[in-house]
């Protein structure tokens, strides 16, 4: 798990991003056409077209880092907006990240333990 700063933001890039691109290129990204600054210590978490690959950017004040996470099966789960952002919580980061519908997660079953 990505440790999130306290006050850091997650934030979806949205539409669908060309997962050739490395870090220098997805920061400029952020600058240019997100309009956000990088180095704040937010996190960036953008999806390629297919939706199987995702990629999470994230300056710690020491330097850059670069995530990437493939989904052996299914989709990530992504706004269907065409651009702009959008900010997330860190739990519905965890939930995107194992591939669970973070915008309705659902709670399952669990027993009870009799003691």
């Amino acid at each position: 798990m990505i440790p999130i700063p306290t006050g850091g933001k997650v934030w979806l890039a949205l539409g669908h991003t060309d997962m050739r691109r490395g870090m220098r290129s997805l920061a400029l990204q952020v600058q240019q056409s997100l309009q956000k600054d990088v180095h704040t210590g937010d996190l960036y978490v953008f999806r390629g077209k297919s939706g199987s690959l995702c990629k999470i950017l994230w300056h710690d004040g020491i330097g850059m880092s670069l995530y990437a996470k493939r989904l052996e099966k299914g989709r990530f789960v992504w706004p269907a907006a065409k651009d702009g952002t959008v900010a997330i919580s860190a739990s519905a980061m965890a939930c995107l990240l194992e591939g669970i519908d973070w915008r309705n997660p659902q709670e399952t079953w669990r027993p009870t333990q009799v003691g």
